[in-house]
């Protein structure tokens, strides 16, 4: 029997059903909404997924008897088939304050639907799952956010260096993909999967036109993750317009492909950037698409930084989303002075991340992050700056500053 892993998210949708009259799980196929949905489910859930081509029938033909249910919570999966129930779950719960009456969850960014967010705005809790951590592939606790503000972690975290980060890296965090031990086996499900979104799942939503300009989009958008895409340079090469490649890109980012992380604003400085930085949702996947094999990306510096920094990613990307008191960001100015991540708490706390995919730390590994500390913040937060690398030592630099060894994100 497959093992099922449990979901750090688990305890989050526990509290929003508590607290919500409807709560929406939204997150890429394949990445566990139904296992989440299992871990969390009581006696009197019932559950409807539109998958099932009979019920999707009656959805779309009698929405308004669709939803109507004697039972507590009423989970309906892939709720993107069918927008037209959005208006009568919204028409039930106004009639009755009940919180935990709707568990709806969607393969596709449902904030991208036209009247999605706008009809049930102030009655629903937003979940987004993420593909699997690596603490939750070995049942870890995630701690890595409390114990970074705190600047306090091991003196050393052996066990995982450079080549055993990247070997993991290439799994990915697709559940089905993790259990493929087989190198070439898991790029297969990886490419099966993409061909499977694009070819049905999108096919459901969007008019696509130009599926052969699509399919040369993906692996494009996934050699620019980590980076400030140009979209100009990108829609030459494939010869689209703008607002076609516009159209296509977001299509991919609501599918969670990929996702965007916004810059960090907070200042009226005017050489700060305003750009959003593009990331591959799972480094798995990535590779796949990429065509990439673990040894020769081990020899590359810029293929490296890459791989290593998609992985750090989605590893805090998780951590980040379970407790609404904190916030991701990146940091660039125009004189190219960058901080991979920056992670505010809401009390203004801030936590700056360098990612590098080498075993080496210097303290000019630092300067952006001192720079910004004394130019932009003024130490008027509280300020404390990470170098992860993939060494095994943690070693403190001056004023909050310190390297940390990559595996310190899953690691107690």
């Amino acid at each position: 029997m497959s093992e099922k892993y449990s979901r750090w998210a688990a305890n989050t949708l526990k509290k929003a059903l508590d607290n919500r009259r409807v709560v929406i799980v939204s997150g890429a196929r394949q990445t566990g909404k139904t296992t989440l949905t299992e871990q969390i489910k009581a006696p009197d859930f019932e559950f409807r997924t539109l998958d099932d081509t009979d019920l999707l029938a009656l959805a779309l033909a009698d929405p308004k008897g669709f939803v109507k249910t004697s039972a507590k919570t009423l989970v309906i999966d892939e709720i993107q088939k069918a927008p037209k129930l959005i208006p009568e779950i919204k028409m039930i719960v106004d009639k009755d304050n009940r919180n935990g009456q709707f568990l709806l969850t969607g393969s596709v960014n449902l904030q991208t639907m036209p009247g999605v967010t706008e009809s049930l705005a102030g009655r629903v809790k937003n979940i987004r799952l993420r593909p699997l951590t690596i603490g939750e592939i070995l049942k870890i606790k995630p701690r890595f956010l409390e114990k970074a503000f705190n600047a306090e972690f091991p003196t050393c975290i052996c066990g995982y260096d450079k080549r055993v980060i990247f070997d993991m890296s290439f799994c990915g965090g697709y559940p089905e993909a993790v259990r493929i031990k087989d190198t070439s086996e898991r790029r297969e499900w990886h490419k099966d999967y993409v061909k499977t979104l694009i070819d049905y799942d999108l096919a459901d939503i969007a008019n696509i036109r130009r599926k052969d300009a699509l399919e040369e989009l993906l692996p494009i958008l996934a050699a620019w993750s980590a980076k400030f895409m140009d979209m100009n340079a990108i829609g030459t090469s494939l010869s689209l317009t703008k607002a076609t490649l516009d159209s296509y890109a977001n299509w991919l980012l609501s599918l969670y492909i990929f996702e965007k992380i916004p810059p960090w604003l907070k200042t009226d400085y005017e050489r700060v950037g305003k750009k959003s930085k593009l990331y591959a949702s799972d480094v798995g996947l990535m590779t796949s698409i990429l065509n990439w094999q673990v040894d020769k990306v081990m020899l590359d510096v810029d293929r490296s930084g890459k791989l290593m920094e998609t992985f750090v990613f989605h590893e805090l990307a998780v951590q980040v989303d379970l407790e609404s008191k904190y916030s991701l960001y990146q940091y660039r100015d125009r004189e190219k002075r960058e901080i991979d991540f920056i992670v505010e708490r809401d009390d203004g706390a801030l936590l700056g991340i360098e990612v590098k995919a080498g075993h080496n730390v210097s303290l000019g590994d630092f300067a952006p992050q001192e720079w910004f500390r004394d130019n932009i913040i003024k130490n008027k937060k509280p300020y404390t700056g990470l170098v992860l690398y993939s060494g095994d030592r943690t070693i403190r630099y001056r004023d909050n500053l310190l390297a940390v060894p990559i595996a310190a994100l899953w690691t107690e």
